[in-house]
């Protein structure tokens, strides 16, 4: 949650051994007992195995990679003495960071992964966009495996969709690549009529998204959670994905990706619904495991509107391919 009038960064773990905190508070901060106080971080609280740690806001500021290098990914998930270190709760000052550009979606939409992953040409990645528009679908994504291979080049394909996308669709083309081009590579893609875009936010780096978002391209981000799971699949060490869906919406996430409940993907139920809090007021995007049958159970537990139930791979396995999937997916919701 964001840190309102706060002027320090306010840090929640999971931690163990009882009584480590200072010793957490330390490592992240001066990282030795001796040292200048004024950037030294401090245990707000301890108790039942919870510690809650202050730290001035300026050690870091809003820098992204570095606020990752101390309390998301940092030493205290390393240090041997922590026999748990997880970060469960993040709160920066408000305005650090700038959020999405756009709002949430109206009500409960449909959207739809290109599949297969990886093979298409740049005219059959039309093909499934435009059998996903026809039945009703309104956001169109790369899958996170799909950058820009020969045989599929990123803009030949960014070019074949826009051709047959009506514009209330949107296109969210991949553009994770190289860190040092990426500004050109999604520049370039709006211009070839990208209506989105999308980052592989946890291994391009979450300073990515707020690159995307302050560059200012007019089109809204989907930072895609791959990569996450070596940090949030431990419930001992690493972080929460609740913290992490945050973040990914705190830098300009537009669309967030949270799991599904019951779905494919390691997330119980109870950390769906944290995520799904965590990324709000941004658009909710579940998916891993949604199809026709189960689409409405998925909105319904997610409560309220601004939502997109993503289809994967089994959507393309029904009777009638990845159209007839749309179509019932659309009609089955409220």
């Amino acid at each position: 949650m964001d840190g309102g009038h706060l002027s320090v960064i306010r840090a929640t773990f999971q931690l163990e051994p009882h009584g480590s905190a200072e010793a957490l508070a330390i490592e992240e901060s001066l990282g030795m007992n001796d040292g200048p106080g004024f950037v030294r971080g401090r245990v707000a609280s301890e108790a039942g195995g919870v510690a809650v740690l202050e730290f001035p806001a300026a050690n870091w500021g809003r820098n992204v990679p570095m606020l990752v290098s101390a309390l998301v990914a940092g030493e205290g998930v390393e240090t041997r003495a922590f026999t748990r270190c997880r970060l469960v709760g993040l709160e920066l000052p408000a305005g650090w960071l700038p959020g999405p550009a756009f709002g949430a979606v109206p009500g409960r939409q449909v959207g739809v992964i290109v599949k297969p992953s990886l093979g298409l040409s740049p005219s059959e990645v039309a093909a499934v966009a435009a059998a996903a528009a026809r039945g009703g679908a309104r956001l169109v994504k790369d899958d996170e495996l799909m950058g820009d291979p020969h045989w599929c080049p990123l803009l030949d394909r960014v070019k074949a969709v826009a051709d047959v996308l009506p514009p209330e669709v949107v296109y969210c083309v991949n553009v994770t690549g190289p860190t040092a081009s990426l500004l050109d590579r999604a520049a370039a893609a709006v211009e070839a009529g990208a209506t989105g875009l999308m980052v592989n936010a946890f291994a391009q780096g979450l300073d990515s998204v707020l690159t995307l978002r302050e560059a200012g391209f007019g089109v809204p981000i989907l930072a895609h959670r791959v990569g996450s799971g070596p940090w949030a699949r431990n419930d001992r060490f690493g972080v929460s994905g609740a913290v992490l869906a945050a973040l990914l919406r705190q830098c300009g996430s537009d669309y967030v990706l949270v799991g599904a409940f019951d779905g494919k993907l390691f997330d119980s139920d109870d950390d769906v619904r944290a995520q799904i809090d965590a990324a709000r007021p941004a658009t909710v995007v579940l998916g891993g495991g949604i199809g026709p049958d189960n689409a409405k159970v998925q909105a319904d537990r997610a409560g309220g509107e601004g939502i997109v139930l993503l289809l994967g791979s089994r959507a393309y396995a029904a009777d009638g391919g990845i159209e007839a999937s749309v179509r019932a997916t659309v009609a089955a919701l409220p």
